[in-house]
């Protein structure tokens, strides 16, 4: 099933731009330099889609096949060095932009697994893998606990876009629009999430 790049590949931009954008604000608070900025900004960036890629065999890599994309990270990290003194105006605006990101790769993932002929369950995990292993690479580097792994809505929100997606493909919905109801939701849950601090339930064992 192939579908529409017409929303996808804005869609994959939009990530990308985002992800590393983000990576480069993690990068300086842990004053790295430069180097280490640009790194960090492409590891998170395309660090989630390398990880699909290599768990559904398909090579070469998504950046290896297309090294334009190291470019576009590497120029949004800078691009944040710039902005830096200016930036901390913008909070809201990144925190929308992490959102479309996560959002963003979910489907893009999904997309990928659904043209490799992939079972409905494996779409969705390589979805919720492209979505967010890229900010868990980001997390450990930047020593970090992974906000995966924290009580915040964060893979929920992939496992919910990547659902809508596929269930709305396989009713037979024109996959521009299922792809624009996905990030829709998946975007506003991500951000009610945020506003209203909605969590999972945390386990906290404790010896006595």
């Amino acid at each position: 099933m192939v579908q529409s790049e017409a929303l996808l590949l804005p869609l994959s931009l939009v990530g990308i731009v985002a992800a590393s954008m983000t990576a480069a604000l993690a990068a300086g608070r842990r004053s790295m330099d430069w180097v280490g900025v640009v790194l960090l900004g492409s590891v998170t960036a395309l660090g989630g889609g390398s990880a699909r890629d290599m768990m559904l065999g398909n090579y070469p890599l998504v950046w290896v096949h297309e090294p334009y994309l190291l470019a576009v990270t590497s120029v949004a990290a800078l691009a944040t060095i710039m902005l830096s003194p200016v930036i901390h105006r913008f909070r809201n605006l990144f925190l929308v932009l992490d959102a479309v990101g996560l959002v963003a790769f979910t489907i893009v993932g999904c997309d990928v697994a659904l043209k490799g002929g992939q079972h409905p369950v494996i779409v969705i995990v390589a979805g919720m893998i492209t979505g967010c292993v890229g900010g868990v690479l980001r997390d450990v580097l930047c020593n970090d606990v992974p906000l995966l792994f924290r009580s915040e809505l964060y893979a929920s929100v992939a496992v919910v876009t990547g659902l809508l997606y596929v269930i709305g493909l396989r009713i037979g919905f024109n996959p521009d629009l299922v792809s624009a109801v996905a990030l829709t939701a998946g975007l506003a849950f991500r951000l009610l999430a945020i506003r209203y601090r909605w969590e999972m339930p945390k386990f906290v064992y404790e010896r006595d």
